[in-house]
């Protein structure tokens, strides 16, 4: 199979809802009260998680490839702002790439995979809002399961 670096899944759209942005700060218990009382609030930092709600069919940049989830791990989360974060009301495109792809030798004995994904958030005019960059890792082996006592 080829490496998947450089792979991008389709474009997908993502409005900032305002309802949205209120209903993410309640459950994460924001505290800023834009959130609640702006029609044009700046969203929370981790808010363009909620974007995979938005993602159809094929917006993955990892496509179809199948992927034992009892070996997956969340390694790393970053969002980047180059202008600060959007405001409710504000229309964006998603679009999900593979950024790296690459291999160590594990402390347990089995070789690790990570897989960084990027994903680009641009407004109506195409310019870059945000990124949210994830990294993925999958392990050669399932994690083992303590016997019950």
């Amino acid at each position: 199979m080829s490496s998947p670096s450089g792979r991008t899944g389709q474009p997908y759209e993502f409005p900032v809802e305002r309802g949205k942005v209120r209903e993410f700060a309640r459950a994460t218990k924001a505290r800023r009260d834009s959130y609640f009382t702006d029609p044009h609030a700046v969203v929370p930092p981790t808010f363009l998680m909620s974007s995979a709600f938005w993602a159809g069919p094929g917006a993955s940049a990892l496509g179809d490839q199948e992927r034992d989830m009892s070996r997956i791990l969340h390694g790393e989360q970053e969002f980047v702002y180059p202008a600060g974060p959007p405001r409710a009301g504000t229309p964006l495109i998603a679009t999900q790439r593979v950024e790296d792809v690459y291999s160590k030798q594990g402390r347990r004995g089995g070789t690790m995979e990570f897989t960084v994904l990027v994903t680009e958030y641009r407004d109506e005019h195409g310019t870059l809002v945000a990124e949210a960059r994830s990294t993925v890792i999958e392990t050669s082996q399932a994690p083992e399961r303590e016997a019950a006592s």
